[in-house]
């Protein structure tokens, strides 16, 4: 389920160059450092099946209500060492959250391969992004608005899909999930280099939720396009 950053008002501050560096190192260990807790959710979710029951609404409330819960207990405890914890702790909870796709994916026979392109596409994304946003000289603030609208749009358009069940709208949200959250990764690391997020804690999280989108849609579209049964 996408899961957008919202648009930050610190756009314009004058930050010095030496703190905006050092948080987007710490932004890059922090991120790296939350891929584990990640794996071991999505591991320890496809080992034992606990989140397979959660079908449909249920499974829609459970993540958004689990997913906004720790959201709004990172902000509070963003400004001390137990902001980390708490963020590791949701990245655990995120992947328990995606053990359902990767399950499914994992029941076809290159469900293995489909996996690893997924994440080998998604670090794609990633790295491509980081280098645009490195190069690009004009302001992306006036991005934000439009990409936290089209991300509503999508959690929308999930939301009929579910009593719907369309093939084709899974494909379209897909694309979308892919599209309009790789274009967050632009504009969150370029708001991090811009001197826009001057905390690491809340700079990983906007780019962890934008890697975890990317991941699941392009999950998902290799699942219904490639996924072989056989």
């Amino acid at each position: 389920m996408p899961l957008p950053s919202t648009p930050s008002a610190n756009y314009g501050y004058a930050v010095p160059a030496a703190q905006r560096n050092r948080v987007l190192r710490n932004t890059y260990w922090l991120l790296a450092l939350s891929l584990l807790p990640t794996i071991l959710g999505a591991w320890f979710g496809v080992a034992t099946g606990i989140v397979q029951a959660l079908h449909g609404g249920i499974g829609l409330l459970v993540f958004m209500g689990g997913a906004f819960g720790f959201m709004y207990a990172i902000e509070k405890t963003k400004n001390s060492s137990a902001g980390v914890a708490v963020l590791l702790a949701f990245t655990f909870f995120m992947g328990l959250m995606l053990s359902r796709l990767i399950g499914t994916v994992l029941g076809f026979s290159n469900g293995s391969q489909l996996v690893m392109t997924a994440f080998g596409g998604t670090a794609g994304v990633f790295f491509a992004m980081a280098s645009l946003a490195s190069v690009i000289k004009r302001d992306l603030s006036s991005m934000g608005k439009w990409l936290f609208v089209g991300a509503i749009m999508l959690l929308a358009a999930i939301v009929i899909n579910l009593f719907v069940q369309s093939t084709a709208g899974m494909l379209a949200i897909s694309v979308g999930m892919i599209g309009i959250f790789s274009a967050y990764m632009l504009y969150d690391i370029k708001r991090i280099i811009d001197g826009g997020e001057t905390n690491y804690i809340s700079a990983t999280l906007a780019l962890y939720l934008d890697i975890f989108n990317v991941f699941q849609g392009l999950l998902a579209l290799l699942g219904i396009m490639g996924g072989d049964r056989d």
